[in-house]
C-alpha cells in the first residue's frame, strides 16, 4: 500500500488494552496482511482523555505492586513505534466525535477500561464513611481530576470484597507511610494523607470460602509483609471438606492461591503465639482481620454516619454456590470501603449492555452492535478489555482478548477493503488539522517522555526512583516544555 491508503486505525483509550491491541494489530499485519489484501503497515492513532497513557496501570493498581514498573516499561517501548502515534488530553465524544473519526480511519478501537464502582445495595449504603474503591484508588493513586485530600479519621475499618482490588484497598489502610513513600512513586499529597490515617483496625470481609477467593498470589504476599501489622484469622474458615478441596485442585491459579492462604494462616497463629507480632516479630500496632464466609448486610449508622456494619455468616459449597446461615454479628466500625467490582464507562453514541457492564457486542467477539439485544453489527467499530467483556480478568487477559479482536478487524477490513468501503479522508494529517481547528493540543510520546523525565527527577531528589505529576496544568507545562 502507498502512504494514503495504509490502513489508519483509531484506538481509544491507552492503558494496557488499547497498547497491547495496537502491538498485536501492527504485528499480525505483518504477519497476514500480504495475504488478505491489506499490506503489511499501518498507522495506529491513541486517543487518550488524561494527559498521560498507561490507564490501569498508572490510574488503577496499588502504587506498592512491585510489577507495575515493569508493565509500564514495556507499554512504553510499544508506544515508541513510529507506526503508533499517542494523542493524549484529547477526549472522545468531547474533543473528536465518532463521525469525524470514521470519516479519517478505516476502523475505531474501543479500549475504555472502566473507573466507576459497581453500587452496594445494602441499607446503609448512602451512610457519611461509605466509600466505594474506585475514588480511594483515584485518590492515592493520584489520578488526574480525582479528589487532593481523602478523610482517614476512622480507627476501625470495614472492607468489602474478595477480589485483588479489596486486597488493595485493605493493605494501602494498614500501610506506614514512610515505608510507602520509600519504595513507590505517591505523590506528596498521598503520603501526608497516610501519615495521618488514624486507622488501627481493619476488618476484610469475604462472602464465599478460602476455595473461593478471587485473589492472586501476589497480593496475598504483599499482604503478608505490612510493616506493624498483625494478620488474624478465624480457624474455622480453613475447615474444608474433601470435595472443596479436590475442586480447588482442578485449577492451578486456585490451588496456589489456596497453598498461600494456608501459609498466611500459619502465619497468624505465629503472630498471636509470638506475643501480638507483625512478620517480622515486633510488635504490631495496627490489627488486620480477614473473614471468610462472611456477607454484609447492613451498614449500621447514627446521625447519618457510620457507627458498624452487620454480617451474615455464609456457607459455601464446592459447587461455589453460597448459602446464608441468619446468623449475624456486628462489628463497631466507623468507616466501610465497597471493593464488589468495577462498572466499565458507557461511550457516546455506543449501545450499552447495562447486565454485562460493557460495550454491546457481538457474541463477545468485539464487534460493536447496534443494540445488546441483536447480533446486528456496526461496521467498522470494536471493543477490547474491560469495553468488550466487562470488569473481569487481570491485565494479562487484555492480550488474549487482543489477539481475537484484531483476527476479527483483519478479516473485516480485508472484506471492506475489497468492496472500497475503507474511510474516505486518507491524508494523514487529517486528525492534526482537525484537533488544531478546535484549539485541542495533543500530548504526545516526546510530551509523556518529558513528563517522565521531570517525575524521575523529582523522585531522585528524594532517593527515590520515581514521583507522580498529578495536576493536569503541570502535565501540559511538561508536555509542552512551557516556562513557569
Amino acid at each position: 500500500m502507498t502512504q494514503d491508503s495504509e490502513l489508519r486505525i483509531a484506538v481509544i483509550g491507552a492503558g494496557p488494552a488499547g497498547v497491547y491491541s495496537s502491538d498485536i494489530f501492527l504485528r499480525q499485519l505483518a504477519k497476514l496482511g500480504d495475504e488478505l489484501g491489506l499490506g503489511t503497515t499501518a498507522r495506529i492513532d491513541l486517543f487518550e482523555k488524561l494527559p498521560v497513557p498507561f490507564g490501569l496501570v498508572r490510574y488503577g493498581v496499588a502504587p506498592d505492586h512491585p510489577s507495575i514498573k515493569f508493565i509500564a516499561s514495556a507499554l512504553e517501548k510499544t508506544l515508541d513505534n513510529p507506526n503508533i502515534h499517542l494523542y493524549c488530553d484529547v477526549e472522545f465524544g468531547k474533543d473528536v466525535t465518532l463521525e469525524d473519526l470514521l470519516e479519517r480511519y478505516d476502523a475505531v478501537l474501543f479500549a475504555t477500561g472502566a473507573i466507576k464502582d459497581k453500587p452496594l445495595r445494602i441499607p446503609g449504603a448512602d451512610l457519611d464513611g461509605v466509600y466505594g474503591a474506585a475514588k480511594f484508588v483515584e485518590w492515592y493513586d493520584g489520578y488526574p481530576t480525582g479528589v487532593r485530600e481523602w478523610p482517614l479519621e476512622a480507627e476501625e475499618v470495614a472492607v468489602i470484597g474478595g477480589g485483588n482490588v479489596a486486597m488493595d484497598v485493605a493493605r494501602e489502610l494498614m500501610r506506614n507511610a514512610d515505608d510507602l513513600k520509600a519504595r513507590t512513586d505517591i505523590p506528596d499529597n498521598v503520603y501526608e494523607g497516610i501519615a495521618q490515617n488514624k486507622a488501627k483496625t481493619l476488618h476484610l470481609f469475604i462472602r464465599r470460602g478460602v476455595a473461593q477467593a478471587k485473589f492472586s498470589v501476589q497480593e496475598l504476599r504483599e499482604m503478608e509483609k505490612l510493616p506493624g501489622v498483625q494478620l488474624i484469622i478465624d480457624e474455622d474458615d480453613f475447615e474444608l471438606d474433601d470435595d472443596t478441596i479436590e475442586e480447588a485442585g482442578k485449577d492451578k491459579l486456585t490451588r496456589q492461591m489456596v497453598e498461600e492462604l494456608f501459609a498466611i494462616r500459619e502465619m497468624a497463629e505465629d503472630m498471636e503465639d509470638d506475643g501480638d507480632v507483625d512478620f517480622e516479630g515486633n510488635p504490631a500496632d495496627r490489627k488486620y482481620y480477614v473473614h471468610f464466609n462472611s456477607a454484609p448486610t447492613e451498614i449500621l449508622g447514627e446521625d447519618g454516619k457510620v457507627v458498624g456494619i452487620r454480617v451474615e455468616r455464609t456457607e459455601t459449597g464446592a459447587d461455589g454456590v453460597m448459602h446464608r446461615t441468619g446468623e449475624f454479628t456486628d462489628y463497631p466500625v466507623q468507616a466501610v470501603y465497597h471493593a464488589i467490582g468495577y462498572q466499565p464507562e458507557s461511550v457516546p453514541g455506543i449501545a450499552y449492555d447495562e447486565r454485562g457492564a460493557h460495550l454491546a457486542n457481538a457474541n463477545g467477539d468485539g464487534r460493536i452492535t447496534v443494540d445488546h439485544e441483536t447480533p446486528d453489527v456496526r461496521e467498522r467499530l470494536y471493543a477490547t478489555g474491560w469495553a468488550k467483556r466487562g470488569p473481569v480478568g487481570l491485565i494479562g487477559s487484555t492480550k488474549s482478548d487482543a489477539l481475537l479482536i484484531v483476527t476479527n478487524m483483519l478479516e473485516d477490513l480485508s472484506a471492506a477493503k475489497e468492496h472500497a468501503q475503507l474511510a474516505a479522508d486518507r491524508d494523514p494529517e487529517s486528525i492534526d488539522r482537525l484537533l488544531a481547528e478546535r484549539g485541542i493540543k495533543p500530548i504526545d510520546f516526546a510530551g509523556w517522555k518529558r513528563i517522565d523525565a521531570y517525575e524521575r527527577a523529582e523522585g531522585a531528589k528524594e532517593g527515590r526512583e520515581h514521583k507522580k505529576v498529578i495536576d493536569p496544568e503541570q502535565f501540559r507545562k511538561l508536555a509542552h516544555d512551557i516556562a513557569d
